[in-house]
């Protein structure tokens, strides 16, 4: 018996055996034949289908990283801000913030080595819509997409996942300047930074000496270099939220900043001056000596929008002036900040008395 199929012929000497091998040969070659039509007809490319497949079924976990890599200066420092839902609206927080590299003295190019840190689905889409280094970070059974207020429990969830992230970027490797997205960038800020500083922290009271741990640091503003001391640091500080529960990173960084521990493991501190690294709290006048610029000491989404909106029209007033005023030109804010926090403890107050009642 002659068994044909697609050109195959096979001589049988024992029939039952062969016929057998005949079929699983012809339905090879039929299956053979099916994929490659398959192929040849679709219009996708095999690499895209398998790509776009992975994702379907979750594969692709390492966004972040292709994220980090595409921002990342040549030293693998990247800027880093957070953001969430209520601070990402059409003319809000987030439109100022970026408004401000745009605006600002040689900050335009350092844009393309930010990014931010999305905290819920409606952040990282209107985050996608305006810049292109976007990462979605989730945590299970937290819903971070509304105005989180001072010192309520999701702000004090929010303030601590964003350490724990830290840290979690450190030992990638990764050195950084976090910013929070309500301080506008109007200088480029790595001309004042300290060379020999492991972690270097802006402040709401700066006394004068950048060694002082008498400062009062604000975490909104810091550049860490990734290396073993701030890796143990950061887990340090994440860790010692236990110790004080209750109180937000700042209050923590707070208590620990004078405990043998930093210096154990050697980590270099530094405070920046508030001349350089300005906020609210302690606002100094001259607008030339002026990187970043704070909306601290401060209550209330509309006062920071307004009070930055006029911010960054001084600065655009300034960058218009003739070199010889440039020394003598001052800021006219904070305004609305200035007394929210008056108005904040008097609603509190008025809130108080109309309960008892």
């Amino acid at each position: 018996m002659i068994c044909k199929s697609s050109g195959l012929e096979v001589q049988d000497h024992d029939e039952k055996g062969y016929k057998s091998w005949c079929v699983v040969r012809i339905g090879v070659v039929f299956v053979g034949v099916i994929v490659a039509c398959m192929v040849l007809s679709n219009s996708e490319p095999m690499s895209y289908v398998f790509i776009r497949n992975s994702r379907i079924m979750g594969m692709n976990r390492n966004t972040l990283d292709i994220v980090l890599k595409r921002a990342s200066m040549k030293n693998k420092t990247v800027i880093l801000t957070t953001l969430n839902d209520a601070w990402a609206e059409p003319n809000s927080i987030f439109d100022l913030f970026l408004e401000s590299f745009r605006i600002g003295n040689k900050t335009k190019r350092l844009v393309k080595h930010l990014v931010v840190i999305c905290m819920d689905k409606k952040a990282y889409k209107r985050c996608l819509a305006l810049h292109p280094h976007c990462h979605h970070l989730r945590t299970k059974g937290i819903n971070f997409s509304s105005e989180a207020l001072f010192m309520n429990p999701d702000y004090l969830q929010m303030m601590w996942r964003r350490i724990e992230f830290l840290a979690h970027l450190l030992e990638k490797g990764y050195s950084f300047v976090f910013t929070d997205s309500d301080i506008m960038w109007l200088q480029n800020p790595f001309k004042r930074f300290y060379p020999d500083a492991d972690f270097q922290i802006a402040c709401d009271y700066f006394w004068g000496n950048s060694y002082d741990v008498d400062n009062l640091p604000n975490g909104g503003f810091n550049y860490v270099k990734s290396n073993n001391r701030t890796i143990q640091f950061y887990k340090f500080w994440y860790k010692s939220r236990e110790r004080y529960p209750g109180l937000h990173d700042q209050d923590v960084l707070n208590k620990i900043k004078h405990e043998p521990f930093i210096k154990e493991i050697g980590l270099q501190l530094r405070f920046l001056d508030t001349a350089y690294f300005g906020g609210f709290c302690q606002p100094r006048e001259l607008i030339n000596l002026i990187c970043t610029m704070h909306a601290n000491c401060c209550v209330g989404l509309q006062n920071k929008v307004r009070d930055l909106q006029i911010l960054l029209d001084d600065w655009r007033r300034f960058m218009l002036l003739n070199p010889t005023m440039l020394s003598n030109a001052t800021l006219s804010v904070p305004q609305y900040c200035r007394t929210s926090f008056e108005h904040h403890n008097t609603s509190k107050e008025n809130s108080k008395t109309a309960h008892k009642k």
